[in-house]
């Protein structure tokens, strides 16, 4: 029986349609389209791009976004909306702008041809219903009109206001009178709403071509970035169908995008828990522990040879395998946190997601990012557009699978997941939190199938997270585990911040019904009807 004195929120039920958001205004711009017969694109998109004026740091039009999409009783298709670089992007051309072993967040190298038009208007085309200008409604209303800073966000706000700030342009638009806005307060963006307009009338070349991509590209360009009008021209169709990729976990098909996105890394690490008794009463230090070194595996592969598909040919046969598999989970020792290795053994020195169930059984796993907090936080003051960073993720090293290159597409954190039963959907679900989102997948199905937690139980389950050489725990976890995980070699961080937050929507394939939630860690919900 649920605890109601837990000052939690039991999993929302509905028999219709549901959708789940990090954002209340957004929920609610869904849920309007739901009632008024929009299917599961139409509600994805108008959440979306609430989500883009009313939460400015986590996500936006000056991003990239991959979805699944499963059709009624079809199988699940995979979306690629992530931007390429520029034509004259090169490892020697960085290297020569005075880049040494990286690309910055706020560099102008960082920002790639922004997707997340392209995938909107593709996963329009194909299947939605609604006219842009209904599904953009709400948005263009708070661009322009203003609306309501939620507590999360303006959290969020005040802490990335130090580096927004110092981009002058960005400045001036995120840090009205010099600081960020306060929880309640009311904040605009009418530039973000006059480009709605535009796209809403004219599709993708409304920001891909003409007036629009013109200034963003001189923008770009007077940072010292080596973008082109005609790079933005070549990218207005670059967002594509692919086949997705899928491991077997408790009885159930988990379905990703392939790379250029993480989720392979999800897989990997949903096959080396699957090697495990992960028992419902393992000890809290076990679990945490368990985890932990799965995760350092796979992200150890992930960093090492995840990257645009045409340079990573054969990478998830080859790491999904059984051998591979096995080779990886016999070297997690229960006693020490451990050092990654590769499996064949050479050495090597922000976000938004939300789902959709319409009342035609359709469902959407859909995530759009700009990456960092405010993204790039290069802000252009002629279109209203916030560039993301993604491109921060590329190497440079010459060889390496994931170096940039001429309309190469980076290394991806962000995954929508679903989950199949006997070829058919059951939930789509997902994780924000930038790299923690492939351990974040794995961790959130294992709290479903391994300890038997509802969809809220397991979102709002404290967290942990093995990254760059730290175990990230949050206060939930108690004295009594971290003190074990610190005599087994961990090294914890005790987050003053929540790590990520996610949503989900389980169809129960007899009744029908739609149980969903929303990470408590966001200010979003998930309604439905």
């Amino acid at each position: 029986m649920f605890d109601f004195f837990s000052a939690r929120r039991p999993d929302t039920l509905a028999s219709r349609a549901m959708i789940a958001t990090s954002h209340p205004l957004a929920t609610a711009a869904g849920l309007d389209i739901l009632t008024d017969g929009g299917n599961a694109v139409d509600v994805a998109i108008a959440a979306v791009a609430v989500q883009c004026v009313v939460d400015p740091l986590m996500t936006g039009i000056g991003g990239d976004c991959f979805a699944l999409y499963a059709p009624k009783g079809g199988a699940v298709k995979a979306l690629n909306g992530s931007g390429r670089a520029p034509a004259a992007a090169t490892v020697e051309a960085l290297k020569a702008a005075g880049l040494t072993d990286h690309i910055p967040q706020t560099s102008p190298h960082a920002v790639t041809i922004p997707g997340a038009i392209s995938a909107w208007c593709r996963l329009h085309e194909d299947h939605g219903s609604l006219p842009l200008d209904r599904i953009f409604a709400r948005a263009i209303g708070y661009a322009e009109d203003g609306f309501p800073v939620t507590p999360r966000v303006a959290q969020d706000w005040a802490d990335n206001a130090a580096i927004v700030g110092k981009d002058p342009a960005a400045g001036v638009h995120f840090l009205p009178g010099g600081k960020s806005p306060a929880p309640g307060s009311r904040f605009a963006q009418p530039l973000l709403g006059t480009r709605l307009r535009e796209i809403a009338a004219h599709g993708a070349k409304a920001f891909y071509e003409g007036e629009t991509a013109a200034k963003m590209a001189a923008h770009l360009q007077s940072l010292g970035g080596l973008h082109t009008e005609q790079d933005f021209h070549d990218a207005r169709d670059q967002a594509h169908w692919v086949t997705p990729i899928s491991t077997a976990y408790a009885g159930h098909d988990v379905v990703e995008c392939p790379p250029n996105g993480q989720g392979l890394a999800a897989l990997l690490i949903l096959r080396i828990l699957s090697k495990i008794d992960l028992a419902a009463d393992m000890s809290e230090a076990d679990r945490i522990h368990i985890h932990a070194e799965a995760t350092k595996i796979a992200y150890h592969h992930r960093d090492e040879l995840i990257a645009d598909p045409e340079s990573c040919h054969g990478l998830t046969e080859t790491l999904l395998s059984d051998e591979i598999v096995d080779t990886l989970a016999a070297r997690i020792d229960m006693t020490h946190a451990g050092t990654p290795a590769l499996w064949d053994e050479p050495e090597h020195r922000d976000t938004i997601y939300l789902c959709v169930v319409d009342a035609e059984g359709n469902a959407l796993s859909f995530i759009n990012s700009i990456f960092h907090g405010f993204g790039s936080t290069r802000f252009d003051p002629t279109t209203g557009v916030l560039f993301h960073s993604r491109g921060a993720s590329f190497r440079l090293i010459d060889g390496h699978p994931n170096a940039i290159a001429p309309y190469k597409r980076p290394m991806h954190t962000i995954i929508p997941g679903m989950l199949c039963k006997d070829g058919q959907a059951v939930m789509p679900f997902g994780v924000m939190g930038g790299d923690y989102q492939a351990a974040g997948h794995a961790a959130f199905l294992s709290n479903v199938f391994d300890r038997g937690m509802s969809l809220q139980e397991a979102m709002d389950a404290p967290r942990s997270f093995a990254f760059g050489g730290e175990l990230q725990i949050e206060p939930g976890v108690s004295e009594a585990a971290r003190e074990e995980l610190a005599k087994r070699g961990h090294k914890l961080r005790l987050m003053t911040s929540p790590i990520g937050g996610s949503q989900a929507i389980l169809i129960d394939t007899q009744t029908g019904m739609l149980s969903g939630g929303s990470d408590a860690r966001k200010d979003g919900m998930a309604l439905g009807f």
